[in-house]
């Protein structure tokens, strides 16, 4: 019996399930239907009804949720009141690659000093306004239409660096918040920001804000960071100093007056200043004034301990930039950096660049120069030296001239030769070194480059070429490489500037575009490293507050961008002193007895730059000498002459820890085809009469003849189709857009010679020379007697 009840109590319960069921159904469907007929017959009234009615509770829910958040979160929050209250900090220092030397210390104990809103300069206070937040007396805390703008801004572009933070918002997080970016944490800085606005005056927060963010060089506060950058206090900073300032706490690192970017800060300076006077809070005068002002040249040197300055400056940039840490975290993380550098390399590369740089003073008017050390198997940055004085300010000493963008001359080249090389030429290759007219078509304008010494060599080698450095056979190799095949492979050896591809013409080979000397010196690590890519580093690892491990360079076999030939036969050329000597002497600057230094030199036109970049496989090294703002050296100031020197003095201290190993050999090459294979077609040499330039007799003495070749004399277009040169002959060379101007250059230069000679140039043989000239001479030898 009781089980029939319980049978029939879930039947019954069932039954009660299942009319539930139909009856929701049947409601649901009556309100699809009640829809289905305001669709048909549209009932405006009871239209807006229904959507008055949705929208209250989607508000309603809203207002619920909202309010559920900012409970949830502000639980834990800190009273806002409690604003000037801050968490201790630890510094972050800055290692060498042994972890022993201290490089710097990263905001140690904070510099700041409080100063009332009224000591505060309008200028300041004004200009933070114009820059950070435009409406910051009109707002509660938070800009929402910045933030749309800003989300927009993100999607479009597919990132999340557009800002939006309120004045307010940027006090709350230096003030309160970790830099760590989460929504969590975005949400509690709105929540603690519409807080902050319900109990404090504008003003107040004003004030609160420029005593409280970071400038830079531990200098927290609009009064710190008068007293560090200007050695003045803050009511008394003129426009320009004000505005120099208010850039600050954008980027302190990157847009430090004594890091890498002063560009970028007084580009930012002068902003600031457009936007002061967009607000109507200074005059066009006011502003045009400030503009010119040279603000950089009042700035005061740093008084804190640094060493390797350029180098360390580069690493905050990299925390920043490539690491992804907020400021914030950096200076007060306690974070222990151990980075590539290795000290002693430094000290002298330090040493050796300041007295060159003394001397190229007095001898070419070249007032500065960088060098660059690293090693190609692992891509660690060894020595960086930015500058010949980092604390010689009137000279912009703490500009990294390293990581500033120059034009490289020929130390270009070899991206172009190891580009021919790896679509088939080769180092035995001939082309011809005669005066050429490189121009495009009839409406180009003329392109007739010149060598280094003003000569001409004739047909060459592309190993002699590339070792003496001569300019018209380095066009000719560009052309057969392919201006955007050579940028390509630029840019897969680690180049990242050559960005206008359309500006570039065949003057890109002779330094047409403008590089960088750490990517230079890092690219040319993948000749020296066989071929193989490892990517510059500058950091070892990073170490948190308790010694843990938080980053760490991986082992990295790199990655193949050249064939092994390739890259030997680039070092086979480079590294060849006897190839190099009818230009540069046998024992120049790139020469050190008993080692073998593959090296290229590059100088621009007017003698603007001089570059040096050598290496063996274990150690790269490069160097930039000139003057900053793109001024003149003295004549004859080349790459041999101004940058060379420190090369070789940089080289010789170091090579014996370095050079371990020697360049592999590239394999030999025999190919069947005239110029590719490196001889003339069809060519025959004969003694020749000097005085009737007909063929010499066989008893005609060596003073009365010389050797001349004649044979088929074209240039390289004539036998390849430069796509393809190891392919069939061109049908029609003509078609080639540059034949017709080789060709020209080829035989204008053989017209002038007296070496070799078009075959249809040869003496007739039934006619000999020297006959009458012996005869002669033996008279003479009579008379003597």
């Amino acid at each position: 019996m009781a089980r029939k009840r319980k049978l029939k109590k879930r039947k019954s319960s069932k039954r009660r399930s299942v009319k539930k069921s139909r009856k929701l159904a049947l409601n649901k469907g009556r309100y699809l239907q009640k829809i289905i007929i305001l669709l048909k017959k549209p009932d405006y009234k009871k239209w807006l009804f229904f959507l008055f009615k949705a929208g209250l509770i989607l508000a309603a829910l809203g207002i619920i949720f909202a309010v559920g958040v900012y409970i949830y979160f502000s639980k834990d929050l800190q009273d806002p009141s409690h604003a000037h209250q801050r968490n201790l900090s630890q510094s972050t220092k800055i290692f060498d690659r042994t972890g022993k030397v201290l490089l710097y210390e990263v905001h140690g104990e904070e510099k700041r000093t409080k100063i009332s809103y009224k000591e505060m300069p309008e200028d300041v206070r004004e200009g933070s306004i114009a820059a950070e937040d435009k409406l910051f007396y009109e707002h509660h805390g938070i800009n929402f239409k910045s933030i749309i703008r800003a989300l927009i801004e993100d999607i479009r572009h597919s990132s999340a660096k557009q800002g939006a933070s309120t004045i307010t918002q940027q006090f709350i997080k230096n003030a309160y918040l970790t830099p760590e970016k989460t929504i969590t944490r975005k949400i509690k800085e709105l929540i603690l920001s519409i807080e902050l606005e319900r109990r404090y005056e504008k003003d107040e927060i004003l004030e609160m804000y420029l005593n409280q963010i970071p400038y830079g060089s531990n200098a927290y506060g609009i009064e710190a960071a008068a007293q560090t950058y200007f050695e003045k206090n803050a009511k008394d900073l003129t426009l320009d100093e004000s505005a120099l300032l208010v850039a600050l706490p954008k980027a302190p690192s990157a847009l430090s007056p004594y890091g890498n970017n002063i560009d970028r800060l007084i580009e930012r300076k002068n902003w600031i200043l457009d936007r002061m006077y967009e607000e109507g809070f200074i005059t066009d005068q006011q502003r045009k004034e400030a503009q010119e002002t040279k603000t950089l040249e009042k700035i005061k040197p740093p008084k804190t301990q640094i060493n390797a300055p350029h180098f360390v400056m580069y690493v905050k940039q990299l925390l920043v930039e490539d690491y992804g840490y907020e400021e914030e975290f950096i200076e007060k993380g306690g974070l222990r950096i151990y980075t590539t550098l290795d000290w002693e390399m430094q000290q002298n590369a330090e040493q050796i660049v300041k007295s060159r740089v003394e001397k190229n003073i007095v001898n070419f008017n070249a007032h500065n120069a960088a060098l660059v050390a690293i090693n190609p198997k692992t891509g660690e940055i060894l020595s960086m030296v930015g500058s010949h004085d980092y604390f010689d300010r009137e000279n912009d000493g703490n500009v990294n001239v390293a990581l500033r963008g120059n034009q490289p001359g020929s130390s270009f080249k070899p991206f172009a030769y190891a580009t021919a090389f790896a679509k088939g030429y080769t180092p035995d290759t001939l082309v011809y070194d005669v005066k050429t007219n490189f121009k495009a078509d009839k409406f180009s304008p003329d392109y007739v480059p010149q060598n280094y010494d003003g000569s001409f060599k004739g047909p060459v080698k592309l190993r002699d070429a590339l070792a003496m450095s001569l300019n018209i056979p380095a066009v000719k190799v560009l052309y057969l490489a392919g201006i955007d095949d050579t940028i390509n492979t630029a840019e897969a050896m680690g180049i990242t500037t050559l960005t206008e591809r359309q500006r570039y013409g065949l003057a890109l080979v002779l330094g047409g575009g403008d590089v960088t000397l750490l990517e230079e010196t890092s690219a040319f690590g993948v000749f020296a490293n066989d071929g193989i890519r490892q990517d510059k580093k500058a950091i070892i690892k990073i170490e948190d507050t308790k010694g843990k491990i938080i980053k760490e360079m991986p082992t990295n076999p790199g990655k193949r961008v050249l064939a092994a030939q390739v890259a030997r036969q680039v070092n086979d050329c480079l590294s060849d002193n006897s190839a190099r000597s009818p230009v540069f002497g046998g024992h120049s600057d790139l020469y050190i007895s008993g080692k073998k230094i593959a090296a290229k030199t590059g100088t621009t036109q007017e003698y603007r730059d001089a570059w040096t970049v050598g290496y063996t496989p274990d150690v790269v090294v490069g160097v930039w000498a000139g003057n900053n703002y793109n001024e003149k050296m003295r004549e004859g100031a080349g790459g041999i002459a101004v940058a060379a020197p420190i090369f070789h003095d940089f080289m010789e201290r170091f090579i014996d820890k370095f050079s371990k190993t020697d360049f592999i050999k590239p394999k030999e090459e025999k190919i069947k085809k005239p110029m590719l294979g490196g001889y003339l077609e069809d060519t025959i040499t004969l003694e020749i009469d000097k005085e009737s330039d007909l063929i010499a007799t066989d008893d005609c003495k060596d003073k009365y003849t010389k050797e001349r070749t004649f044979g088929e004399i074209h240039c390289i277009l004539y036998y390849v189709n430069r796509e393809n040169p190891h392919g069939p002959f061109p049908e029609d060379p003509e078609d080639d857009p540059q034949f017709e101007n080789w060709e020209k250059g080829v035989k204008a230069w053989v017209k002038e010679n007296k070496d070799i000679r078009d075959k249809d140039e040869i003496p007739d043989p039934d006619k000999r020379g020297c006959d009458g000239d012996e005869e002669d001479d033996d008279d003479d030898d009579d008379d003597d007697d």
